[in-house]
């Protein structure tokens, strides 16, 4: 089945708008599967794994059956753990943004007291664990007689965890005419007599698992905050020396932000996406083909149909939501028997969206450190001195001998012609590489050095000596890279190499020096 777009299902404009807002165009296979049934008021079996996107695949249905006058409760949702209920709760808030729905999760561990207080002022949906929901029936807190729709949420787990009888308490207490909704990720016989039981002719609808056959791309992963995952794209891109690169971001919005930043930096980057015209991604799509755009960041959906032999690599900019997206994403490099390279940038929490990838994979993806800068411009000096032997080896420089002959007859020595040529190339090439971003203007600083202030000085207890290590720990660059450092009372200054100026300063901007935090501003020109 092909995955359907949210704006074509049958929902209310303000459940599409806060979709929209989430930069969500296309439901995932299994999305696309159970809403329109769910919406049909019919009872689902849902079997898919962690990680398709089946929170939303419920709550959006859920959403849009409850009614916002009513302040009883209309829905309930079971799930195994506390942590799946405050994360079922947390995705159901962001899809309620313009419909008000009050949801609460309750389980375990949490005050009860907290719990009871809120259900006294109405709630219309809750996300909790069996015993507690449980406990709350006892305790008749929780009134069932208007409830429309029971979820269980990995049922399977729950029934692993020893939960079976709680669910079939809680079961037996709702109302007869009620929609029942089930979610596994296996479906073993006592989940099949559960919904024998329970539910009334369910659809079973499942999403079959992909395959993944890239034994050609080398796949790594990288743990980095939000903030440093640009400067470690452009570092990798600089790195690697990639000429054609596809970067996935999980919105719209991150697409356009990327892309500009990237562009400022100077690199030919390119944006698709499901707001642009079919004219405006046929356009791009040229450029990249043709080498004009080096780095296209897209969205999964508009990424579609992208068939370019050449892509060196693809960065999962976000993990992606769905482990099935991976997979696709990962495919579009190592094409027509090439190699090809995929990297992730992992912040925070999605450790664990990757975890599940690599299950659902069966492949283990492997972490690298994040490359320091002293590491890129020792590879690229390497390369330098690569294509350098090649022009030897391989072609005739009769002329250029004949030049650097002359020279030596002026008692120049070949090893000062040599070293004097290598000067001027390398000048020339870190001059090209310059980002646009790096004409930072007149700072006062000597020649290829941005001079920055820094709002901490001597009264902060603040050293030269700090203020190397703080660049250090985000650049790796050593302190005879480092220009002059003045500190003064209440401020400093610093001056960076013009090459490196941008993301270091970017990187250095909220850190701490002493404890105090760190804010960066261009300095005025000497007077």
């Amino acid at each position: 089945m092909n995955s359907l777009l949210f704006e074509d299902m049958d929902l209310s404009p303000k459940i599409k708008k806060a979709i929209k807002d989430l930069g969500f165009e296309e439901a995932t296979p299994i999305q696309s599967l159970v809403i329109p049934p769910i919406l049909e008021g019919k009872d689902v079996i849902g079997q898919a794994q962690t990680g398709t996107g089946k929170t939303a695949s419920f709550g959006i249905p859920v959403l849009e059956m409850v009614d916002p006058n009513d302040a009883s409760l209309q829905a309930v949702i079971l799930c195994p753990t506390r942590e799946l209920a405050i994360q079922v709760a947390e995705e159901l808030k962001k899809l309620s943004k313009y419909k008000k729905t009050n949801v609460l999760p309750i389980y375990g561990g949490q005050p009860i007291e907290r719990q009871i207080k809120a259900l006294k002022k109405g709630v219309q949906i809750i996300i909790g664990t069996p015993g507690r929901v449980m406990d709350h029936m006892y305790r008749r807190t929780l009134f069932m007689g208007k409830v429309k729709m029971i979820i269980l949420d990995e049922a399977d787990e729950m029934l692993d965890m020893g939960f079976r009888e709680d669910i079939e308490f809680v079961l037996g207490k709702m109302p007869s005419e009620r929609q029942m909704l089930l979610f596994s990720a296996t479906m073993s016989k006592a989940i099949l007599a559960l919904t024998k039981k329970y539910q009334n002719d369910p659809q079973f609808l499942k999403v079959a698992h992909q395959e993944l056959t890239v034994p050609q791309i080398e796949q790594v992963y990288f743990e980095v905050r939000e903030k440093n995952k640009l400067d470690l794209l452009s570092r990798l891109i600089d790195l690697h020396d990639l000429q054609l690169s596809l970067v996935f971001c999980n919105t719209k919005r991150r697409v356009d932000k990327l892309v500009n930043h990237l562009q400022t930096r100077g690199y030919m980057a390119g944006g698709l996406h499901g707001d642009m015209s079919q004219n405006q991604r046929d356009r791009v799509m040229a450029k990249f083909r043709k080498g004009q755009i080096e780095v296209l960041v897209a969205t999964d959906v508009a990424a579609r149909g992208i068939d370019v032999d050449d892509v060196e690599a693809v960065f999962n900019y976000d993990v992606p939501n769905d482990d099935e997206y991976y997979v696709h994403r990962i495919g579009r490099t190592g094409r027509a028997g090439k190699t090809g390279q995929a990297f992730t940038f992992v912040a925070g929490k999605e450790i664990y969206k990757l975890r599940d990838i690599q299950r659902y994979t069966k492949v283990r993806i492997k972490q690298l450190q994040i490359p320091s800068l002293q590491e890129v411009e020792k590879l690229k000096n390497y390369r330098f001195l690569e294509n350098l032997k090649h022009l030897i080896n391989n072609e005739y420089l009769g002329q250029e001998v004949q030049m650097v002959e002359k020279l030596m007859e002026e008692d120049y020595s070949s090893l000062d012609v040599a070293a004097a040529l290598m000067k001027m190339l390398l000048d020339k090439r870190n001059n090209s590489e310059s980002k646009p971003s790096t004409d930072f203007g007149d700072t006062g600083a000597q020649p290829g050095k941005v001079r920055f202030f820094v709002n901490l000085g001597r009264k902060q207890n603040v050293k030269a000596k700090d203020i190397v290590k703080a660049i250090h720990e985000v650049s790796g660059l050593s302190s005879t890279s480092i220009g002059r450092i003045d500190v003064l009372d209440k401020f400093s200054f610093i001056e960076l190499p013009l090459e490196h100026a941008q993301e270091i300063s970017e990187a250095l901007e909220g850190t701490r020096i002493k404890g105090k935090r760190v804010n960066l501003e261009l300095a005025n020109k000497k007077k």
